[in-house]
């Protein structure tokens, strides 16, 4: 059976599991289609909050960014699983013991206002466009490689896709969609993470794996890599060689941008306890934890291949690179996607793959015995985990699950935030705001339709994504970090901080972190609508768009603190409230539906 052959099996039974789980666990209620009934298992719901949480970002692009980067570009891991930590023991549980179904519904309600709650719910709503642009980004690269389609083509595919499951069942759907997702992508991601470090190291596990020697080389596999790379003009792999205060805020930013992200936040309104919500959260952490152990070996590994495939002997040899004629065939599949490019710039016929901005490697290159007139191959970091197995040249079968993996981490996370955003427009406005009456039927239309619009506009603007899959959504955690993560530590454990405070805290932060990321990255459906360029020489203080959510997230708690202690104090009775959340004893006084 040939390679495309077998990718379009494994990919559509993928997708036919995920459409008949849909049908199978339709939502038939509100209570269904926003919590899943508060009926999931712990163990269910750890490893749905996992694919919930580990997106095309954390699948298919953290571990090119750190292939290409290295060392620095660890921050992702950091910050995402550090996130995580925080949610669990900070928030997670308080808001499960609060017992509504939305994040904006706690903030209106903690801080006694429908203003609030509409400012959460916009806070929302750019939160997880911006999110969600990513995961489609994700969505058409997979597609485009593995269905041999443009991207765009990809994109409307998967949209579908989405469409359809989430639209029928909710949460309920999305819920056990999303385990079974967690076991296609973490299979795809272990598996031929696996075969490529016994074929690098001799090692089975590809976390030791990565710190083992290189079996080529009987030197330790980071060492070869650095040896590799920095002969090229490229940074060491292992060095540090960003702006430290730019690193730590954006290690920040990501850490309290996870544990303000409403999508994740509402797969623990689905337990049926508060103490489930805390066993939620450590069953999620061991799966999450099986991919994220594994990304820095994937990356270091995929780097590595890569340069040998490209680089056949000693750099400035004539017999040095590879001819763009004996190119292996994975190389030109992914040419076709226009996410791999080359460019014959001196007219040898092979291929140069060097650091253009390095000056010390110009000099030395300017010495080559072949003509040296810069880089000519563009690889989209994006890629590389889906291009590892052929790079590799692993079996068909595991670049077919590879390909299946890939969806379901990009489509997994896009359910999630699509219902997010669809819960809040149906639940928060319309019948918290527009029609307080509104039947349970009438509500429950109003979310599907809500869904569908939201899909249709993440479909549009995924075309014209404003980075790669992480670092659009870095942007969007950003966002998370600098509006509704602060209202929410604050109506925890914070009784003095009141509606006014709240409403003033969470405009600063939205409109503070878009402004700056505006000013770099301009409007994601008009490119090239930024005011300044996107480089360290104009940020302020050397602070990236990427990393200003911690900035505007230490803005949102002092404005409300500011403002809330000029005012009156909150009434008794939210005082009370607050109280009976945190303590273990009171909680009845917690309101529940």
């Amino acid at each position: 059976m040939d390679q495309q052959t077998l990718i379009y099996i494994v990919v559509g039974a993928s997708f036919a599991l995920y459409i008949g789980i849909a049908i199978w666990s339709k939502a038939g209620s509100t209570g269904e289609f926003y919590a899943a009934g508060r009926g999931v298992h712990p163990v269910t719901n750890g490893m749905a909050t996992a694919a919930d949480w580990m997106s095309a970002a954390s699948f298919i692009s953290m571990a090119g960014l750190i292939a290409f980067v290295g060392y620095d570009n660890s921050s992702f891991l950091m910050g995402w699983t550090g996130g995580y930590v925080l949610l669990a023991m900070l928030l997670a549980p308080y808001l499960r013991k609060f017992g509504k179904f939305t994040v904006p519904e706690f903030i209106g309600d903690r801080f006694y206002s429908q203003t609030a709650r509409m400012v959460a719910v916009l806070c929302l709503i750019v939160m997880s466009v911006t999110y969600v642009i990513g995961q489609m980004t994700g969505v058409g690269v997979t597609f485009a490689r593995f269905l041999e389609v443009p991207s765009e083509v990809g994109l409307f595919i998967g949209t579908g896709i989405v469409f359809i499951y989430a639209v029928l069942g909710g949460m309920k759907g999305i819920t056990y969609t999303q385990v079974a997702q967690y076991c296609v992508l973490i299979t795809a991601y272990t598996i031929p993470a696996v075969f490529i470090s016994m074929e690098l190291t001799g090692m089975a596990v590809p976390p030791l794996g990565l710190f083992s020697d290189h079996t080529g080389t009987a030197i330790p596999l980071l060492v070869t890599l650095d040896q590799v790379i920095t002969d090229l003009g490229f940074n060491s792999y292992t060095g540090h060689h960003t702006n430290t205060l730019n690193m730590v805020l954006f290690t920040l930013s990501l850490m309290i941008g996870t544990a303000g992200l409403p999508h994740v936040i509402i797969r623990f309104f689905t337990v049926p306890r508060v103490a489930d919500a805390r066993w939620s959260a450590g069953w999620a952490l061991v799966f999450i934890a099986l991919l994220y152990l594994t990304a820095p070996a994937v990356g270091a590994m995929a780097r590595l291949n890569l340069m040998d495939t490209v680089q056949t002997g000693p750099v400035g040899s004539p017999d040095g690179n590879l001819l763009y004629a004996d190119r292996p065939d994975w190389m030109s599949t992914w040419e076709v996607t226009g996410l791999l490019k080359y460019e014959d710039k001196n007219n040898d016929g092979r291929i140069q793959f060097y650091n253009d901005a390095n000056e010390e490697f110009q000099n030395e290159a300017s010495q080559f015995e072949v003509p040296w007139a810069g880089n000519e191959l563009t690889v989209n970091r994006d890629i590389l985990v889906l291009a590892n197995p052929e790079i590799a040249q692993l079996p068909a079968w595991v670049v077919a699950v590879v390909a299946a993996g890939g969806l379901a981490a990009a489509l997994s996370t896009a359910a999630g935030l699509l219902l997010a955003i669809s819960s809040a427009i149906s639940h928060d406005v319309i019948k918290g705001a527009i029609n307080p009456r509104i039947s349970e039927r009438g509500e429950l239309w109003a979310a599907r339709i809500s869904m569908a619009g939201a899909i249709a506009l993440a479909a549009y603007l995924g075309l014209n994504p404003p980075g790669f899959a992480a670092q659009t959504v870095a942007l969007a955690f950003g966002i998370a970090a600098a509006s509704i993560f602060p209202a929410l530590m604050m109506g925890i454990f914070m009784k003095r901080i009141n509606d006014k405070g709240a409403i003033a805290g969470m405009l600063t932060g939205l409109l503070f972190t878009v402004i700056y990321i505006f000013i770099y990255k301009g409007w994601f459906f008009l490119p090239g609508t930024n005011w300044l360029p996107d480089t360290a020489d104009n940020w302020v203080f050397g602070i990236s768009p990427l990393s200003i959510g911690s900035v505007g997230a230490a803005l949102n708690f002092a404005v409300a603190i500011m403002v809330s202690n000029a005012t009156e104090a909150p009434p008794k009775e939210i005082q009370d409230l607050v109280d009976s959340v945190r303590v273990p004893r009171g909680a009845s006084a917690a309101t529940e539906h």
